[in-house]
């Protein structure tokens, strides 16, 4: 199992590149890749919250 804060450091970097992604879909008019960012900076703060959890319960 990840630790809390290997769980909140790989969700930051997935909300980031989802982010990245949302907005070059924006730029360059590309729904598909705009929503691929839309959907990994969702799973980014999921897995943010999975590592809040984790240190919250302590493990």
């Amino acid at each position: 199992m990840k630790s809390s804060i290997k769980d909140k450091a790989e969700g930051t970097l997935h909300e980031a590149k989802g982010k990245v992604k949302e907005v070059v879909g924006k730029v360059t008019d590309n729904p598909k890749l705009q929503a691929e960012g839309t959907a990994e900076k969702h799973a980014g703060k999921a897995q943010k919250k999975v590592g809040d959890i984790k240190k919250a319960v302590g493990k």
